[in-house]
């Protein structure tokens, strides 16, 4: 290899590298944030219930004193799971639906017009916490949490069987 291209091509790496150690950095920064945000506003729904039900009621949501509740219990303490990651994933799913939820009775034309008017879209109240909730459904919680501990518990037991197998079934070694 040419000289140039090897040294585009460490750069590269290096690049790939430092981005990757930042990964778990970022994730961190997203459940705790957004974990807490979305505690709190559940907060705010489950302390004034009455208030969210006649909102949502204007909204044509049915049933919406019961929803009021789902909706604050779902933020509230699907919030504190996502911030200490716990099943972290899992939980981003009744998140990830409430604020398409939110989305469908709250900003209707701003889910529309997704591709006419981005801008609306993007700017809704749910946009931030509904992306939040997407990038740890996809990405997971990273390694600072509960569930990144329990998964690196795991490997290393996995690997303590792996090691254990592999020494009983080596030649000479006796059954």
């Amino acid at each position: 290899m040419n000289k140039p291209f090897q040294l585009v091509a460490t750069g590269y790496r290096l690049l790939i590298t430092g981005a990757s150690w930042l990964q778990p950095v970022f994730l961190l920064i997203i459940r705790l944030y957004w974990g807490w945000q979305f505690h709190l506003t559940g907060m705010g729904k489950l302390m004034h219930l009455d208030k969210v039900a006649g909102y949502f009621q204007s909204l044509g949501i049915p049933y919406p004193a019961f929803n009021a509740h789902l909706a604050g219990l779902t933020e509230c303490f699907g919030g504190l799971l996502l911030y200490a990651g716990i099943c972290s994933r899992i939980t981003a799913v009744p998140l990830i639906i409430t604020m398409v939820v939110a989305y469908a009775a709250a900003f209707p034309d701003a889910l529309k017009n997704i591709f006419m008017k981005p801008d609306d879209f993007v700017s809704a109240d749910p946009f931030q916490f509904l992306m939040a909730a997407i990038i740890v459904f996809i990405f997971g919680p990273g390694m600072f949490s509960v569930d990144g501990l329990i998964g690196w518990i795991l490997k290393r037991q996995a690997a303590k069987r792996a090691a254990a197998a592999s020494a009983s079934e080596a030649p000479g070694t006796p059954a």
